[in-house]
């Protein structure tokens, strides 16, 4: 589960425009390599974010990441989100389950925004397979691990290439 493959750069046409995106990583990710390494695998959020950095290079696009146990810094990225990027990619953590506050951050800049977990949310315990974020999302991606970040990135430039074309 934790081997990560990154997209061809030479899928990607020259001259498109380089596209501004925010990832943001919810709580405990930070532990990531640590933390149940059964259920989220070995690689740290750094390495993720290596990947992420050279996905998004492929992709024609630049990044802006962020990790924070603090839902209140997670929303205000968000509304500064609106006025930065063209795009957010969000591992909301366990605030998938929880925040209403979140979903209407997300909700209220209406930036095409992309849903990912390392897990199946859906295979797990029950309380984790709702999502708030869901029905505010253009999408979610959960269960393949590091992968599922990049399958997230992949799915967020495409979908705003082709509102721009």
């Amino acid at each position: 589960m934790d081997p990560i493959v990154v997209a061809d750069p030479t899928a990607i046409a020259p001259g498109l425009e380089v596209l501004s995106l925010l990832v943001l990583h919810g709580p405990n990710l930070n532990l990531l390599g640590v933390r149940e390494v059964g259920i989220y695998g070995s690689l740290s959020l750094e390495q993720i974010d290596r990947a992420l950095h050279q996905q998004a290079h492929s992709l024609k696009a630049k990044l802006e990441l962020l990790q924070s146990n603090h839902e209140g810094v997670l929303i205000d990225a968000i509304h500064r989100a609106h006025q930065q990027h063209q795009g957010i990619l969000i591992n909301p953590g366990a605030y998938t389950h929880t925040s209403i506050a979140l979903r209407d951050a997300i909700a209220g800049v209406g930036l095409p925004t992309v849903e990912v977990h390392l897990s199946n949310i859906h295979r797990r315990e029950a309380f984790r397979q709702h999502s708030y974020i869901a029905a505010v999302a253009i999408g979610q991606i959960s269960g393949f691990g590091a992968q599922s970040y990049l399958l997230g990135l992949q799915a967020l430039v495409q979908h705003l290439r082709l509102q721009t074309s």
